[in-house]
């Protein structure tokens, strides 16, 4: 198989962008085995970014992995955009995956003001590693698992990591529902269009909160 196109910086996978660069390095240090580097680099993105649904800019520049990594944070999408960009620049093939997600990790608010406990157009990254494709989903810190009481997603660069089946006291927490296939870049564009379809009750407005949170206070009250 040939994977160069997977390796290729784009639009909003600019894995040549200094910052890009500089964080793969930092992250593998002197590291040179592949699933090593992929497990290191998914690390450093999980728990590096915090996950924020109130931080969604569904523009190109929003989207373009080297602002994400700026702005320190932002939701499925935007951070599975960091980790392909990063894998890229550390010489692992990568790409976008989507899917439609039900009970993803929410708070009774975030659910309100989507009308629904449907996430489309959620985002994990597959990386090529050991010959075969690779699922990882780097949105949710292990400090934000912690607040809602759901296990961490864990990666061990051989086997997909891809979703919450069950949250910490073993009761079914989540559900992919269909499947949008794979990307080599990310596209907004399409997002942007689904999203204003699927959530028409959501303004173009910022919607301000600590997701965060929110979480804490959930589970203290439940």
């Amino acid at each position: 198989m040939d994977v160069t196109r997977w390796l290729q910086p784009t639009r909003c996978l600019d894995a040549d962008h200094p910052q890009i660069r500089a964080f793969a390095d930092a992250a593998t240090g002197e590291v040179t085995d592949a699933v090593a580097r992929a497990v290191r680099l998914y690390y450093a993105v999980r728990d590096g970014l915090r996950y924020d649904p109130y931080s969604v800019d569904l523009t190109q520049d929003g989207l373009t992995a080297s602002t994400v990594l700026a702005r320190g944070r932002g939701y499925c999408v935007a951070k599975a955009g960091v980790l392909a960009a990063v894998a890229r620049a550390a010489g692992i093939p990568a790409r976008l995956g989507f899917a439609d997600v039900r009970n993803h990790l929410a708070t009774p608010r975030l659910l309100a003001l989507m009308g629904t406990d449907v996430f489309y157009y959620h985002g994990f990254t597959e990386l090529h590693i050991e010959g075969k494709w690779v699922k990882a989903t780097p949105a949710f810190n292990i400090e934000l698992c912690q607040r809602f009481g759901v296990l961490a997603l864990e990666f061990d660069g051989r086997h997909d990591s891809i979703f919450h089946p069950f949250d910490a006291a073993n009761r079914r927490h989540m559900e992919y529902i269909n499947d949008r296939g794979t990307r080599a870049d990310l596209p907004f564009e399409e997002i942007r269009d689904a999203l204003a379809r699927y959530y028409p009750h959501l303004n173009a407005a910022r919607i301000e909160g600590d997701f965060h949170a929110e979480a804490a206070a959930e589970r203290t009250s439940s």
